[in-house]
Protein backbone atom coordinates (compact mmCIF):
# COMPACT_ATOMS: atom_id res chain seq x y z
CA UNK A 1 0.00 0.00 0.00
CA UNK A 2 2.96 2.59 0.23
CA UNK A 3 4.57 1.77 -2.15
CA UNK A 4 1.30 2.68 -4.62
CA UNK A 5 1.24 5.66 -2.27
CA UNK A 6 4.69 6.52 -3.17
CA UNK A 7 4.89 5.97 -6.57
CA UNK A 8 0.80 8.32 -7.09
CA UNK A 9 2.78 10.44 -4.80
CA UNK A 10 5.89 11.26 -7.15
CA UNK A 11 3.60 10.75 -10.61
CA UNK A 12 1.12 13.35 -9.57
CA UNK A 13 4.07 16.11 -8.57
CA UNK A 14 5.91 15.40 -12.03
CA UNK A 15 2.79 15.47 -13.69
CA UNK A 16 1.94 18.82 -11.94
CA UNK A 17 5.04 20.46 -13.28
CA UNK A 18 4.47 19.42 -16.66
CA UNK A 19 0.86 20.84 -16.63
CA UNK A 20 2.14 23.89 -15.31
CA UNK A 21 3.99 24.21 -18.72
CA UNK A 22 1.53 23.52 -20.59
CA UNK A 23 -0.08 26.37 -19.25
CA UNK A 24 2.94 28.39 -19.27
CA UNK A 25 3.62 27.95 -22.99
CA UNK A 26 -0.15 28.54 -24.20
CA UNK A 27 0.58 32.04 -22.58
CA UNK A 28 -3.00 32.63 -22.58
CA UNK A 29 -2.93 32.70 -18.47
CA UNK A 30 -2.08 30.89 -15.49
CA UNK A 31 -3.03 30.07 -12.35
CA UNK A 32 -3.40 32.92 -9.42
CA UNK A 33 0.49 31.24 -8.01
CA UNK A 34 1.94 30.65 -11.52
CA UNK A 35 1.07 34.12 -11.98
CA UNK A 36 3.03 35.11 -9.01
CA UNK A 37 6.21 32.25 -10.02
CA UNK A 38 5.86 33.71 -13.55
CA UNK A 39 6.19 37.68 -11.99
CA UNK A 40 9.38 36.96 -9.60
CA UNK A 41 10.79 34.67 -12.43
CA UNK A 42 11.06 37.56 -14.63
CA UNK A 43 12.55 39.83 -11.68
CA UNK A 44 14.66 37.32 -10.31
CA UNK A 45 18.03 35.16 -11.79
CA UNK A 46 16.14 32.05 -11.06
CA UNK A 47 14.36 29.69 -13.57
CA UNK A 48 10.75 29.51 -13.27
CA UNK A 49 11.02 26.14 -11.14
CA UNK A 50 13.28 27.46 -8.83
CA UNK A 51 11.22 30.58 -8.35
CA UNK A 52 8.25 27.91 -7.25
CA UNK A 53 11.03 25.77 -4.47
CA UNK A 54 11.75 28.95 -3.48
CA UNK A 55 8.12 30.54 -2.87
CA UNK A 56 7.05 26.99 -2.04
CA UNK A 57 9.96 26.80 1.26
CA UNK A 58 8.84 30.37 2.05
CA UNK A 59 5.09 29.14 2.22
CA UNK A 60 6.45 26.18 4.64
CA UNK A 61 8.09 28.59 6.77
CA UNK A 62 4.54 30.31 7.29
CA UNK A 63 2.75 27.11 8.55
CA UNK A 64 5.18 27.13 11.83
CA UNK A 65 2.85 29.92 13.22
CA UNK A 66 -0.29 28.44 12.05
CA UNK A 67 1.05 25.47 13.84
CA UNK A 68 0.54 22.98 10.66
CA UNK A 69 2.69 20.07 10.24
CA UNK A 70 3.86 19.00 6.46
CA UNK A 71 4.11 15.40 5.65
CA UNK A 72 6.55 13.67 3.37
CA UNK A 73 4.30 14.46 0.58
CA UNK A 74 4.58 18.33 1.22
CA UNK A 75 8.58 18.42 1.51
CA UNK A 76 8.33 16.46 -1.93
CA UNK A 77 5.97 18.86 -3.29
CA UNK A 78 8.21 21.77 -3.19
CA UNK A 79 10.98 20.37 -4.80
CA UNK A 80 9.51 17.68 -7.35
CA UNK A 81 7.32 20.36 -9.09
CA UNK A 82 9.92 22.72 -8.99
CA UNK A 83 12.48 20.22 -10.66
CA UNK A 84 9.70 18.83 -13.20
CA UNK A 85 8.21 22.23 -14.35
CA UNK A 86 11.75 23.45 -15.34
CA UNK A 87 12.57 19.73 -16.96
CA UNK A 88 8.84 20.24 -19.03
CA UNK A 89 9.84 23.31 -20.17
CA UNK A 90 13.22 22.79 -21.31
CA UNK A 91 11.25 19.81 -23.56
CA UNK A 92 8.34 21.39 -24.69
CA UNK A 93 8.66 23.46 -28.27
CA UNK A 94 6.63 26.51 -28.09
CA UNK A 95 3.22 26.38 -30.25
CA UNK A 96 3.24 28.89 -33.38
CA UNK A 97 -0.67 28.66 -33.67
CA UNK A 98 -3.71 29.78 -31.68
CA UNK A 99 -5.16 26.50 -31.35
CA UNK A 100 -2.57 24.76 -30.37
CA UNK A 101 -2.07 27.10 -27.60
CA UNK A 102 -5.42 26.66 -26.80
CA UNK A 103 -4.97 23.11 -26.72
CA UNK A 104 -2.21 23.03 -24.76
CA UNK A 105 -3.96 25.15 -22.04
CA UNK A 106 -7.14 22.99 -21.83
CA UNK A 107 -5.06 19.96 -21.61
CA UNK A 108 -2.78 21.73 -18.79
CA UNK A 109 -5.86 22.37 -16.65
CA UNK A 110 -7.05 18.97 -16.86
CA UNK A 111 -3.72 17.43 -16.32
CA UNK A 112 -3.41 19.90 -13.29
CA UNK A 113 -6.84 18.59 -12.18
CA UNK A 114 -5.44 14.84 -12.39
CA UNK A 115 -2.13 15.60 -10.89
CA UNK A 116 -4.02 17.38 -7.86
CA UNK A 117 -6.40 14.45 -7.34
CA UNK A 118 -3.36 12.03 -7.60
CA UNK A 119 -0.65 14.22 -5.09
CA UNK A 120 -3.74 14.31 -2.48
CA UNK A 121 -5.18 11.10 -2.49
CA UNK A 122 -1.44 9.65 -2.10
CA UNK A 123 -2.62 10.90 1.64
CA UNK A 124 1.13 12.06 2.64
CA UNK A 125 0.54 15.22 3.44
CA UNK A 126 -0.93 18.49 2.07
CA UNK A 127 0.50 20.66 -0.43
CA UNK A 128 2.19 23.66 1.05
CA UNK A 129 -0.08 26.29 -0.34
CA UNK A 130 -3.14 24.19 0.43
CA UNK A 131 -1.74 23.74 4.26
CA UNK A 132 -1.65 27.27 4.61
CA UNK A 133 -4.75 27.91 3.22
CA UNK A 134 -6.15 25.11 6.12
CA UNK A 135 -4.45 26.89 8.71
CA UNK A 136 -5.43 30.28 8.34
CA UNK A 137 -8.61 28.86 8.52
CA UNK A 138 -7.86 27.14 11.80
CA UNK A 139 -6.27 30.25 13.23
CA UNK A 140 -8.68 33.21 11.54
CA UNK A 141 -11.79 31.12 12.12
CA UNK A 142 -13.23 32.20 8.34
CA UNK A 143 -14.60 29.41 6.10
CA UNK A 144 -13.07 27.90 3.27
CA UNK A 145 -14.16 29.81 0.81
CA UNK A 146 -13.48 33.06 1.49
CA UNK A 147 -9.78 32.61 3.02
CA UNK A 148 -9.07 30.76 0.30
CA UNK A 149 -10.27 33.72 -2.33
CA UNK A 150 -8.73 36.36 -0.19
CA UNK A 151 -5.42 34.11 -1.17
CA UNK A 152 -5.08 33.83 -3.94
CA UNK A 153 -6.71 37.48 -4.75
CA UNK A 154 -3.49 38.36 -3.12
CA UNK A 155 -1.44 36.70 -4.70
CA UNK A 156 -2.98 37.33 -8.27
CA UNK A 157 -2.75 40.64 -8.16
CA UNK A 158 1.12 40.96 -6.86
CA UNK A 159 1.75 38.67 -9.74
CA UNK A 160 0.29 40.82 -11.92
CA UNK A 161 1.93 44.01 -10.65
CA UNK A 162 5.08 41.78 -11.14
CA UNK A 163 4.15 40.97 -14.79
CA UNK A 164 3.19 37.69 -14.21
CA UNK A 165 0.87 36.36 -17.08
CA UNK A 166 -3.28 37.00 -16.48
CA UNK A 167 -5.51 36.22 -18.97
CA UNK A 168 -8.65 33.84 -20.43
CA UNK A 169 -6.49 30.79 -18.89
CA UNK A 170 -6.64 32.50 -15.58
CA UNK A 171 -10.09 32.56 -15.50
CA UNK A 172 -10.74 29.14 -17.16
CA UNK A 173 -8.31 27.53 -14.67
CA UNK A 174 -10.59 29.43 -11.56
CA UNK A 175 -13.57 27.91 -13.17
CA UNK A 176 -12.47 24.05 -14.12
CA UNK A 177 -10.31 23.17 -11.12
CA UNK A 178 -12.50 22.61 -8.58
CA UNK A 179 -15.33 21.07 -10.08
CA UNK A 180 -12.23 18.43 -12.23
CA UNK A 181 -10.70 17.96 -9.02
CA UNK A 182 -14.03 16.98 -6.88
CA UNK A 183 -15.05 14.66 -9.97
CA UNK A 184 -11.42 12.90 -9.40
CA UNK A 185 -10.14 12.54 -5.80
CA UNK A 186 -12.45 9.77 -5.04
CA UNK A 187 -10.62 7.75 -7.86
CA UNK A 188 -7.44 8.48 -6.64
CA UNK A 189 -7.82 8.40 -2.99
CA UNK A 190 -5.85 5.79 -1.30
CA UNK A 191 -8.54 4.03 0.97
CA UNK A 192 -7.30 3.38 4.56
CA UNK A 193 -6.63 0.39 5.36
CA UNK A 194 -9.26 -1.61 7.95
CA UNK A 195 -8.53 -2.20 11.14
CA UNK A 196 -8.99 -5.53 12.19
CA UNK A 197 -9.86 -6.87 15.79
CA UNK A 198 -8.31 -9.92 16.86
CA UNK A 199 -11.17 -12.19 18.17
CA UNK A 200 -10.23 -13.98 21.95
CA UNK A 201 -9.82 -17.45 22.30
CA UNK A 202 -12.79 -20.04 23.03
CA UNK A 203 -12.87 -20.88 26.31
CA UNK A 204 -11.04 -24.55 26.55
CA UNK A 205 -14.34 -27.25 27.39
Amino acid sequence: MLLRRLVQLYAGLVLYGFSMALMIEAALGLNPWDVLHEGLAARVPLTFGQVTIAVGALVLLAWIPLRQRPGFGTVSNVVVIGLAVDASLALLPAPDSLAVRAGWLAAGIVLNAVATAAYIGARLGPGPRDGLMTGLVMRTGGSVRLVRTLLEVSVLATGWLLGGTVGIGTVAYALAIGPLVHVLLPRFTVPQPVATTARPAPAPA
